[in-house]
């Protein structure tokens, strides 16, 4: 049985507004309490620990001076959400937090009218509150509008675009900075830097007196006097604020962990501000739970894990992850090459090149949450001469987009995208999914587009990539365990625009592309048993197309499937494309396109996630059957639409 925490006061909320009957020293109690069950909680599902822990307070604060759902709480990243999940009707399922048909893991519209925007990815808080409080004050939904940006969520450009309107059009809007110098990652940029010196330049403990910053919020009488003492205070610190030359009456920095300054202060704003006010709260990533504060992520994502020790539950695998093949992938090349640099967007972890950094630490940059600017960034470094490595998440590749086409594809310059993530990842659901990268990158003129089958083909990829100076090339690959091929010693640079045979066979083939190659095997062996042995062909190319091989595949067969872990428009579309031009279609082949179906998949395990899809190997099996014409589908054709 598993030990679960004594909650006395936390059992007696079920929604916030069960928070207005308690007395500020049982609200300390209950942010004590909240803190247990979260951990507690996380560590029967895995799950974004450290971000929730930091804001403890903040949520219990924020729920009991303000008026939620009324007044509206846009937690931005989104994984700080936890406790805030607990407060607001939802502790009977915390525990089914990203499994198939629980909770998600962040914030999302149509789980609670508590949740009233969405954020899976980050530095999108300021403007949809400046939304929020534009729409009330032109009599849209009433009440105030609260942006708690943090996690690192503030290095992203989108963020500073949100603050100069919002403090241009001097609305009422409370933006509460989550200060915990963390994201994903230990912070880089000038902008951590600032932040540092605002609470370390001068005497915190003085700083942090809540009266400081909310001159204008006090009693008349006392105002010369505490504006005296800011203005003395701010000197001995950093000589003014940022925050204050766009328009934001700044307030901090304060203690994000200490009640006695946050619910008076947010009851002092909340009562008397007419315009934007910008909170500035020190906060820590991990707080109150050992294991995460002392993790070098804070504990940021972990598995299932024992509560008292804080060891994560790991499952055994005898093949290595694609992302770490990536990483001794590209170490391998750049030992060889020096023009070779790794660029990524506050995930060195998660894309691997933390390890290229061990190896050649002048040659890797972690630019921040800041997409856009990494992309541009690793356009510039092509035309001075480098060879880039551009590794982002495919969902969030689609923040840089814009660049992307003008600033690297219009120019061709040969920036190298590494893609992981690709596909459907589990228990992060729609909004971490790479569904689009297939389909947004193919229909761009002059780029190369790649997908491993499997982790021995990543490796040739990446040489392949290193040694394409043509124009832009990308390789996508997914998250988790490779297949346990063996593993060649370097990777071999692949012809451009040509795909392999995998097996031989007649009537239909299977044109795979990507990492479904092994459900398709997995297919086939069963076709067997009844006589069908299909071609499989693993494409390795979305674009160049390899025309030789597809047009093959249509003149000895009379179906022909292709199969992708991306939307529709993407590799299949090109093949009918392709077949449509040549006037395939009107010699009668059969052709079938496998995709990712029209909608967003929910999070759940991945095995799951991708048999909802229609894309497993007894749905490949069933589309062979089908277009052959034979065999008894009820109950096995799934909807792929």
């Amino acid at each position: 049985m598993i030990n679960r925490p004594q909650t006395p006061l936390l059992d007696r909320v079920s929604l916030p507004s069960d928070l207005k009957a308690l007395t500020d020293s049982e609200l300390r109690q209950l942010a004590d309490e909240l803190r247990s069950e979260t951990v507690s909680a996380v560590s029967e599902t895995g799950g974004h620990l450290g971000a929730g822990l930091g804001v403890v307070e903040l949520t219990v604060a924020l729920h009991a001076v303000f008026d939620t759902p009324r007044d509206k709480i846009i937690w931005d990243v989104g994984h700080q959400c936890y406790p805030h999940k607990i407060l607001t009707g939802r502790r009977d399922r915390i525990r089914s937090l990203r499994t198939g048909g629980g909770l998600s893991g962040f914030t999302k519209r149509t789980e609670s009218p508590y949740d009233p925007f969405g954020a899976g990815h980050s530095s999108t808080s300021i403007s949809a509150a400046l939304g929020f409080a534009i729409a009330r004050d032109l009599g849209g939904d009433p009440g105030d509008a609260i942006a708690v940006i943090g996690d690192g969520a503030m290095s992203a450009g989108m963020a500073y675009e949100a603050l100069n309107n919002a403090g241009d059009l001097g609305k009422r809007l409370f933006v509460i900075l989550n200060d915990n110098e963390m994201s994903i990652a230990p912070p880089v940029g000038a902008m951590s830097s600032y932040l540092t010196r605002l609470y370390t330049g001068g005497p915190f403990q003085e700083l942090k007196a809540a009266a400081k910053g909310a001159v204008g919020f006090l009693p008349e009488p006392l105002q010369e006097g505490a504006r005296r003492a800011k203005e003395m205070l701010k000197g001995m610190a950093v000589g003014g604020t940022l925050f204050e030359e766009l328009g934001f009456s700044y307030i901090g920095p304060v203690d994000g962990h200490d009640m006695e300054q946050l619910l008076p202060l947010l009851r002092t704003v909340k009562s008397r501000a007419t315009g934007p006010v910008l909170i500035h709260a020190v906060t820590r990533k991990g707080k109150g739970y050992a294991p995460a504060e002392t993790a070098a992520d804070r504990g940021h994502a972990t598995g299932k894990f024992d509560v008292v020790t804080g060891v994560q539950a790991k499952a055994k695998s005898n093949a290595p992850s694609y992302t770490s093949v990536f990483a001794r992938a590209l170490t391998d090349q750049a030992s060889r090459d020096d023009r070779i640099v790794g660029i990524t967007a506050a995930m060195p972890d998660g894309t691997g090149l933390k390890q290229f950094a061990q190896t050649f630490p002048r040659r890797c940059f972690d630019v921040g949450i800041a997409e856009q600017h990494a992309v541009t960034f690793a356009a510039g470094l092509a035309a001075g001469g480098m060879k880039p490595f551009c590794a982002i998440y495919s969902t969030f590749l689609q923040r840089g987009y814009d660049q992307v086409v003008h600033d690297v594809a219009v120019q061709g310059l040969p920036v190298r995208f590494a893609i992981d993530r690709a596909g459907l990842v589990g228990q992060d659901g729609p909004t971490h999914a790479g569904a689009f990268d297939i389909a947004y990158l193919s229909n761009l003129p002059g780029f190369v587009v790649m997908a491993a089958a499997d982790e021995a083909e990543l490796t040739h990829m990446v040489a392949t990539a290193a040694a394409y100076d043509r124009g832009p090339i990308a390789f996508r690959f997914p998250r988790g365990e490779g297949t346990g091929v063996d593993m060649p010693e370097h990777g071999e640079v692949l012809e451009i625009g040509k795909g392999r045979i995998i097996s031989e066979g007649q009537g239909v083939a299977i044109l795979s592309f990507g990492t479904r190659l092994s459900e398709v095997s997995k297919a086939c062996e069963s076709l067997r048993a009844r006589g069908i042995v299909p071609t499989v062909a693993d494409a390795r190319f979305a674009k160049p197309l390899d025309r030789d091989l597809i047009l093959r595949l249509a003149a000895d067969h009379g179906a022909l499937i292709t199969i992708e872990e991306g939307a529709v428009g993407g590799f299949g579309s090109h093949v009918a494309q392709l077949l449509a031009e040549e006037g395939i279609f009107d010699h009668g082949l059969k052709f079938r396109s496998m995709v990712l179906p029209d909608r967003f998949v929910d999070h759940d395990a991945p095995y799951a996630m991708y048999d909802s899809s229609a894309l497993n190997a007894a749905h490949i099996e069933a589309k062979i059957l089908d277009v052959l014409g034979i065999g008894d589908l009820k109950g096995r054709r799934a909807d792929n639409r």
